[in-house]
């Protein structure tokens, strides 16, 4: 028997460096290597390393309580985080569970879109929609969405009932579409299943607006979200976006699909939220989603011990607060052609670069075999391992990741830096990023 499809993913390098130190966009381990962080961890760390207001809020609120069990009181850190959200958000998203990471988000989004449609006396929908090539995190529920086979094979057959469709990706469209038409291929997919699943059993869709590390900072197609949205409402599915990776200020907007001008019915939001510096994520949903909650139950039924924990909503308050006086979202916004641009320059000449693609500070190369034909390489090269080591030794941390084009080949490179990168420090994380591709290609006699 074959070995299960992309294992090596989840792997990091055989013999991991002990990390000792932080500061900004630089981490130090015990041997004193230094290394720039090119995709703030997994597009988590939004500040870098160390913040010293972000640490001293956090040890402030340590002194007074760390946490305020949410069942028995509410604390001003969940208070003024709950406002900022809001007003970043804006629109009709205005209800929130807070949760401790990604996946709880996802898994609590997809609870309150069943309590809401049983609320509204429609139980009978039970079944998500989701994607293929998409990433929703590591619980049952959020594994079940995923289209990631290298980390779905082993759970198969224990997952809710999910319906996958094809991913909408401008540079992969459906067979009969172009670049110009893959968002409404796409959409026409949505629909097609909604009907054949049957609408009255179509609980939501859920889908990423920026697709993270199973597609590599695949955007939403043109036109896609609003089909999207048009096509939910108008079969009573709530649309349900996963802005864990992508969202928080990522993509150059607070919320990933204000870019596309759509709000959805629920999203969830990670690990920009507090960068890092505590586990938080939240769940968020309309006010007409929680209307008919309160009206029916009068609470959301999902939450955890740590929903809502003193001292990681603190964290979370620290961090909005400096993205937001420090303007870092609109330079998150600048800089997306920037680093685009920078990259192809820095990778001119080099034919096994395919596409480079993303939004803000969330941008990706795809390397292909043939730019003509988009054929990925041979799956047993394991190219973005071999990436991903080489990037380290020249220290460098970036997030390569393998499977992207059918759920066993394929190979791309994520950068994702801290909103609050200098110049140059991002042209250190390109220098290192194309020198470390080169040097494999090289390597592997493709160059």
């Amino acid at each position: 028997m074959p070995d299960a499809p992309g294992t090596d993913t989840l792997k990091s390098t055989d013999a991991l460096p002990r990390v000792v130190r932080a500061c900004g966009a630089y981490l130090w381990d015990a041997a004193g290597k230094q290394y720039i962080d090119g995709s703030g961890g997994p597009a988590v760390y939004c500040l870098g390393h160390a913040h010293p207001e972000v640490n001293r809020a956090i040890c402030d609120q340590l002194e007074a309580i760390a946490h305020g069990y949410r069942y028995n009181f509410t604390t001003d850190a969940l208070e003024e985080l709950t406002a900022i959200i809001r007003a970043r958000v804006g629109g009709t998203l205005s209800e929130m569970v807070y949760v401790t990471g990604g996946s709880e988000a996802v898994e609590s989004c997809l609870k309150i879109a069943l309590q809401y449609q049983t609320a509204i006396g429609q139980k009978s929908r039970r079944v998500f929609i989701s994607r293929e090539r998409s990433w929703h995190g590591n619980t049952l529920g959020a594994l079940g969405l995923s289209g990631f086979a290298e980390r779905t094979a082993a759970y198969e057959g224990a997952f809710i009932p999910s319906v996958k469709i094809p991913p909408a990706n401008a540079y992969r469209p459906l067979p009969g579409a172009t670049a110009e038409t893959a968002g409404a291929a796409a959409a026409a997919e949505l629909e097609a299943a909604i009907l054949r699943v049957g609408p009255e059993k179509v609980a939501a869709f859920v889908f990423e607006p920026v697709v993270g590390a199973a597609g590599g900072c695949v955007p939403a197609p043109p036109g896609y979200a609003k089909a999207v949205r048009e096509i939910c409402t108008r079969h009573g599915v709530l649309v349900i976006a996963d802005e864990v990776m992508c969202g928080a200020g990522r993509c150059g907007t607070w919320r990933a699909l204000e870019h596309d001008g759509v709000e959805p019915d629920i999203m969830a939001v990670a690990k920009g939220l507090a960068g890092g510096y505590q586990p938080l994520g939240a769940a968020i949903c309309t006010t007409a989603v929680w209307e008919a909650i309160r009206a029916a139950d009068g609470a959301f039924g999902t939450g955890h011990t740590f929903t809502g924990h003193t001292a990681a909503c603190a964290a979370g308050v620290a961090v909005q607060r400096i993205v937001e006086r420090e303007g870092l979202v609109d330079r998150v916004a600048a800089n997306g052609p920037r680093l685009m641009g920078w990259l192809a320059e820095a990778l001119a000449g080099v034919e096994a670069i395919g596409d480079i693609r993303g939004r803000g500070h969330f941008i990706a190369l795809e390397l292909v075999a043939d730019r003509a034909t988009k054929a990925p390489f041979d799956r047993d090269r394991r190219l973005f391992m071999k990436i991903r080591a080489q990037a380290m030794a020249n220290g460098l941390i970036c997030y390569p990741v393998g499977g992207n084009v059918d759920g066993h080949s394929g190979d791309i490179v994520i950068f994702a830096p801290p909103y609050n990168a200098t110049d140059d420090e991002l042209a250190e994380i390109v220098d290192k990023g194309a020198t470390s591709v080169r040097q494999v290609l090289a390597a592997e006699g493709l160059a």
